[in-house]
């Protein structure tokens, strides 16, 4: 069994490759504030980013303040989101979380874990994109469908619950990297580390993965 000492040297080792083979990696997410950032990952909740920025435009162009997204009339913010699914209920958080937003917080969306986690619609894994990618607070590693699936056949975790999957992350990587490989698990699990039939043959870290759950092939590596 692999020891933690040995663990954190392949991990810091695979995060070194994938910041090789993906330099550009950040959020794909289209923003240009922290309200907009938020309104954003809520609505990327089972939804692709490349559907939510299809959204996000005339959304943003129609409510430019979080009081003009707690004053939206809720049918109309609702026909806004309805392609990226859930959209009553993503609507519903959405026009909430900004009613705090302003009531609490001056129209600003907060700065702290705690403040953020106290938002319709928010959890973890969005907190931390938010709070990381606009204020540059890291307070954890943003766990989402791709980091749940590389993270276990890296060998990096045996958890199946996103906030124990995060303290395993957290445990086993500097801070400095905890907001940078969310971005690098997004493009590497779109690119190579897809969930069905992963391209292996060609996977920059296949030298250190574990490749749990999945087939070796004799003589791979």
């Amino acid at each position: 069994m692999e020891s933690r000492p040995a663990m954190k040297r392949r991990a810091r080792k695979i995060v070194l490759l994938l910041k090789k083979a993906y330099p550009g990696a950040k959020c794909s997410l289209d923003y240009k504030t922290p309200l907009q950032l938020l309104v954003a990952t809520i609505l990327s909740a089972q939804c692709t980013d490349a559907r939510v920025n299809l959204a996000t435009p005339v959304l943003f162009k129609r409510y430019k303040k979080a009081s003009d997204f707690a004053n939206a009339d809720i049918s109309e913010l609702e026909s806004l989101v309805r392609s990226t699914g859930f959209y009553h209920n993503k609507a519903k958080n959405i026009k909430e979380a900004c009613a705090i937003i302003v009531r609490k917080h001056k129209g600003q969306v907060p700065r702290t874990m705690e403040e953020m986690l106290e938002l319709p619609g928010v959890a973890r894994k969005t907190a931390n994109i938010v709070l990381g990618n606009a204020y540059g607070v890291i307070e954890g590693v943003p766990v989402d469908t791709h980091a749940i699936r590389l993270s276990t056949r890296l060998g990096f975790t045996r958890e199946k619950q996103q906030e124990k999957i995060e303290r395993d992350l957290m445990a086993l990587l500097p801070r400095a990297d905890w907001l940078k490989i969310s971005d690098l698990f997004v493009h590497h699990g779109r690119a190579i580390c897809i969930a069905h039939r992963p391209k292996c043959d060609i996977c920059p870290v296949r030298k250190y993965c574990s490749r749990v759950g999945l087939k070796k092939k004799v003589g791979s590596l």
